[in-house]
C-alpha cells in the first residue's frame, strides 16, 4: 500500500515515515502543499495523510483540490488545529479522518488501516446503504428489498452517490465523475437526473444542500 505523508515539519514526518515503512507501507512525503496535491493526483496513492498548515498551498486547498480530483482517495488530516469548528469543517469538506497533533502513532496505525478497510468494502461487488443495494457486476438495484429499473446514467450517479455517504458533492464533481466531457456548459442536467433519482428511491435520500450540491442520507 501507498501512503503520502503531506508534512512540512520534518521531525513529525520523519517520524510518521519510518512507522508506516515498519508496518510495511511504502511512503513519500512532501513538504509542501503544492508539492502534496500534485503527488496525491497519482492513482497510485492509496491513502493521504495532510497537515493543514503547509507552505506554498495550505492543506484545507490541497483537501479541496484533491477532492475535485480524487474524489475517492481518503485522506486522514493530521493537524495542531484541534477546534471543534476546524474539525467540522474540514470533516464536511471532505476528510475522511482527523487526528490532532501530539498523536500516537498507535491510534494513527489503526485510523490508516481503518480508513483502508472502508475503501476496499466501497469497492466490493454490491453496496448496500439505508436500504438501497447496488448490485455493481450485474448492474441492478433493489429499494427496501424492490427491484428498481435505473438507466446507465442514473445508476453511475447514484453509485457516486453511496460511494461517498452524507458527503456534498457539487454539481461540477457529480457532472466530472459520471458525465465526464459529455455534458453542455451551464446545464441542468445534474438537477434533473437527481429529480428521476428522487422519484425511484425515495425525495428522502438525496439531500439538496443549498448553494453546496446534493448529498446521499443513508
Amino acid at each position: 500500500m501507498n501512503v503520502l505523508v503531506v508534512e512540512d515539519e520534518p521531525r513529525i514526518a520523519a517520524f510518521v515515515e519510518r512507522g508506516l515503512r515498519a508496518e510495511g507501507f511504502t511512503v513519500t512525503v512532501a513538504n509542501d502543499g503544492s508539492t502534496g496535491f500534485a503527488l496525491a493526483c497519482d492513482e497510485q496513492v492509496d491513502l493521504v495523510i495532510l497537515d493543514l498548515k503547509l507552505p506554498k498551498l495550505p492543506g484545507e486547498q490541497v483537501l479541496a483540490k484533491l477532492r475535485q480530483r480524487r474524489p475517492d482517495v481518503p485522506v486522514i488530516v493530521l493537524t495542531a488545529k484541534d477546534a471543534i469548528d476546524d474539525r467540522v469543517r474540514n470533516l464536511n469538506a471532505g476528510a475522511d479522518d482527523y487526528l490532532t497533533k501530539p498523536f500516537s502513532f498507535a491510534e494513527l496505525l489503526a485510523r490508516v488501516h481503518a480508513r483502508l478497510r472502508a475503501r476496499d468494502q466501497r469497492s466490493s461487488a454490491a453496496l448496500e446503504l439505508g436500504g438501497v443495494t447496488l448490485d455493481l457486476h450485474g448492474r441492478t438495484a433493489t429499494v427496501d428489498d424492490a427491484r428498481i429499473e435505473l438507466t446507465a446514467r442514473e445508476f453511475a450517479l447514484l453509485e457516486t452517490f453511496m460511494r461517498h455517504p452524507a458527503q456534498v458533492l457539487s454539481q461540477v464533481q457529480l457532472m466530472d465523475r459520471v458525465w465526464g466531457y459529455d455534458f453542455e456548459p451551464g446545464s441542468n442536467v445534474v438537477e434533473v437526473y437527481v429529480g428521476y433519482l428522487r422519484r425511484k428511491i425515495g425525495r428522502h435520500r438525496i439531500e439538496t444542500v443549498r448553494g453546496a450540491g446534493y448529498r446521499f442520507v443513508p
